[in-house]
């Protein structure tokens, strides 16, 4: 029996911990063993984060074993505006661990989207190492449309889901109740965010609409706040491959949001409707909201069409069999 060594072992609600766990169980499935120690005999290791044990990875690669680096986006908003001594230190220390290994250790390189792997080679060349893109994936039989639901009959309600919306990473809070209050001029409308976000930007967050912070939940109520939603608004500017946008999709929920980052690949042309920044992501430009509360309303006025078709994105190329599948091909079969 193959042994998997995935590492570190990222413990957490969404993003790296959430791909572990759905990683793991689809192994599982499989008949491989899995561990989260690199000291243990295993056939194929898959590094999921950059961490100070550079020494063990050495030894790794030493004993000859696969080293599969899967990479998300890199560290970037600390070089547009002040996000904090501590923020930044940590954004600027994880790019360079990353692309330490990228350069110097992996022997595979998988990237989450395309955008991704544009974004690498853009700014530190093209990897030495062989590489590929997977896009994450989300199990379907826990996120359907099927199931209980609190979708409200009398409003419109917009889901904002990130795992973290703190410090730096707020601008795209206030794109979102900038686009409810446009709404708001048709449609009677309620934000509810799902996700850490800070006091102070709560604080600084303005508006006459209800706005509902649910905190960070448990993974086990994504499903049902995500069908209790009309909407999502993808919230992250220049987002990687956001597992929130996945999940929405095979719930059924269709999404919204700028073309920036990879949006557009995970939702295709008819799960949502996608529009022009309208300035430049890149140093944070306001956005055109006008454009995206106008594409919004189709999306209000034909749920139905839109709904079907979320989810028949997500069955086409973002189940998570799918992609455990693909990773296992890098990981100890022949890559095409």
């Amino acid at each position: 029996m193959k042994r998997i060594c995935v590492y570190p072992r990222v413990e957490g609600v969404g993003g790296i911990a959430s791909f572990r766990l759905k990683f793991e169980a689809g192994l599982a499935r499989r008949g491989f063993e899995t561990t989260n120690n690199l000291k243990e005999s295993f056939d194929a290791l898959l590094v999921l984060a950059g961490r100070r044990e550079m020494n063990a990875l050495w030894k790794v690669k030493g004993r000859g074993i696969r080293i599969v680096q899967r990479l998300d986006g890199i560290n970037w908003v600390q070089r547009v505006r002040w996000a904090g001594v501590r923020y930044t230190l940590r954004a600027e220390y994880g790019n360079a661990l990353l692309a330490f290994i990228r350069r110097r250790i992996a022997d595979r390189v998988v990237y989450q989207s395309e955008f991704i792997r544009g974004w690498w080679e853009g700014w530190y060349g093209v990897a030495k190492a062989p590489a590929t893109t997977i896009l994450n994936g989300v199990d379907l039989d826990t996120y359907t449309p099927e199931g209980a639901h609190e979708r409200p009959g009398d409003k419109v309600r917009m889901l904002v889901l990130e795992g973290n919306l703190k410090g730096g990473l707020d601008t795209g809070l206030f794109h979102a109740v900038a686009l409810a209050e446009k709404l708001a001029e048709k449609y009677p409308m309620e934000v509810a965010v799902a996700g850490g976000v800070d006091e102070g930007t709560k604080n600084r967050l303005k508006s006459s609409l209800p706005i509902r912070f649910l905190g960070v939940l448990p993974r086990e109520q994504i499903p049902q706040l995500i069908r209790s939603s009309h909407f999502m608004f993808s919230a992250e500017v220049n987002p990687p491959c956001p597992n929130s946008v996945i999940e929405a999709l095979a719930c059924g929920l269709p999404v919204a949001g700028f073309d920036s980052g990879a949006l557009r690949e995970l939702v295709g042309e008819e799960a949502g409707r996608i529009v022009p920044y309208g300035g430049d992501p890149w140093k944070l430009d306001p956005p055109d909201i006008h454009a995206l509360a106008e594409a919004v309303r189709e999306i209000i006025d034909d749920q139905p069409r839109y709904r079907k078709a979320a989810r028949a994105r997500a069955e086409s190329a973002l189940g998570v069999e799918r992609m455990v599948d693909e990773y296992l091909r890098v990981l100890v079969g022949e890559e095409k």
